[in-house]
């Protein structure tokens, strides 16, 4: 069953409102990774965390997150820095999933919802908190939309 703030998203009035996510450890940890520049086999140097907000529980009625825990590398060689690849869940230093941004934009882009209903319908069916100036970022990134039809 549903808990009364997932039925309702317009009780949400402010993301610490939102219940607690499910969190799920993910690793992409490895000893060893090429170097992107001279692709010499370079040793972990140490770890990193991301957090990666997805599409959350409806029979809960909370959001999922992912806990990644990566390899930063460095190339002794070429004296760079690089990390695990991790382009396959979420883009480069973004907040949420590949799957999230998706159905924000089929939602805004084919549906044609206003940035705030779409905000309100992933809450409401997907248990994800997206706030709607970050679907405006992303379907302005997309370049599709015009600019006429904003809110």
């Amino acid at each position: 069953m549903l808990s009364s703030q997932s039925e309702d998203p317009q009780q949400v009035v402010s993301p610490k409102d939102l219940p607690k996510p499910t969190i799920q450890a993910r690793s992409r940890s490895w000893k060893h990774l090429p170097c992107p520049k001279c692709r010499r086999s370079c040793y972990r140097d140490t770890l990193g965390h991301r957090r990666l907000h997805d599409v959350g529980s409806l029979k809960t009625g909370r959001p999922h997150m992912f806990e990644i825990t990566y390899s930063v590398h460095r190339c002794e060689k070429c004296k760079l820095y690089f990390s695990a690849d991790m382009s396959d869940l979420a883009p480069v230093s973004g907040h949420y999933t590949h799957r999230v941004m998706s159905l924000a934009l089929r939602a805004v882009l084919e549906d044609g919802l206003p940035y705030q209903s779409a905000s309100w319908r992933l809450w409401r069916d997907h248990c994800v908190f997206v706030p709607w100036a970050t679907i405006q970022n992303w379907v302005e990134g997309t370049g599709e939309k015009k600019e006429g039809r904003a809110r």
